[in-house]
């Protein structure tokens, strides 16, 4: 069951570019939001929103795991759909929770990230990815 959520779906070399530059494009736009969020936390600084009422270092920490790490691991195509998964949770929250009540300018880059890492989600991380090697 777990081999088969990794495994990619066959496809034609340039689908798979496609999904490729999805990945590493969106990733790549992602990891400094994660990063500089990573180093704020790093230096002390815990005045974060706390949607989830877990705390907000604990949120933080969610939000930098998500932001960073899993866009990483969308860069490997290592647990790909896994990683993506996070990832629109992420988004969803920013978007509808945390600018729930803004105008649609506030919560538009949450929104375009969401519908980026919906469609890896549904492709899979494509033949281009150690998930490809790892789970044929």
């Amino acid at each position: 069951m777990i081999k088969k959520f990794f495994k990619p779906i066959v496809l034609t070399n340039q689908v798979s570019l496609a999904i490729f530059i999805l990945r590493l494009g969106f990733a790549l736009l992602l990891i400094p939001h994660g990063y500089n969020k990573l180093q704020s936390f790093l230096a002390g600084d815990h005045d974060f929103p706390d949607p989830l009422h877990i705390s907000p270092a604990g949120s933080q920490a969610l939000t930098i795991f998500a932001e960073f790490f899993c866009a990483l691991l969308l860069i490997l195509g290592l647990f790909t759909r896994l990683s993506a998964l996070i990832l629109i949770v992420c988004m969803l929250v920013i978007a509808f929770v945390i600018h729930g009540q803004d105008p649609l300018g506030d919560k538009e880059q949450s929104l375009l990230y969401l519908i980026g890492f919906i469609a890896i989600f549904l492709t899979g991380p494509g033949k281009y990815s150690l998930d490809a090697r790892l789970f044929k």
